[in-house]
């Protein structure tokens, strides 16, 4: 599926929203950096965010749009394992918690795929 400059701007908003929530309420991502990443978790989710901020930088912009959208991608991999915690942290959730838990997971490959296909359209 080509994507579109909408399809673009509406990745640079959802990385953008991400990234002002990372330092205006930064627990919520605090509690699902992975244990074995060193150093304090606040550290590792304002720089999440910061990434996330300057992704939706690069997107929004045509002339960085594909480095940025295959940078996307790579982030969007790489983040995979905080969703894995969140899943597992969260088994004993109440129901709603713990399916919005598990949706997380396999969501990540629609996410990578739409940052490719804006780094792929941007190409032509």
């Amino acid at each position: 599926m080509p994507a579109t400059p909408r399809s673009a701007s509406l990745l640079a908003g959802l990385l953008a929203t991400a990234g002002v929530a990372h330092f205006v309420a930064p627990r919520q991502f605090d509690a699902i950096v992975p244990r074995s990443l060193p150093g304090r978790a606040r550290t590792w989710t304002h720089i999440s965010g910061a990434v996330e901020l300057a992704l939706a930088a690069g997107i929004a912009s045509p002339r960085t749009r594909r480095a940025s959208g295959l940078a996307a991608a790579g982030f969007f991999v790489a983040v995979f394992p905080a969703n894995v915690r969140m899943a597992y942290d969260w088994r004993e959730k109440p129901a709603p918690q713990k399916a919005a838990a598990y949706a997380r997971l396999p969501l990540q490959l629609p996410l990578v795929r739409w940052a490719a296909n804006v780094a792929a359209d941007a190409r032509r």
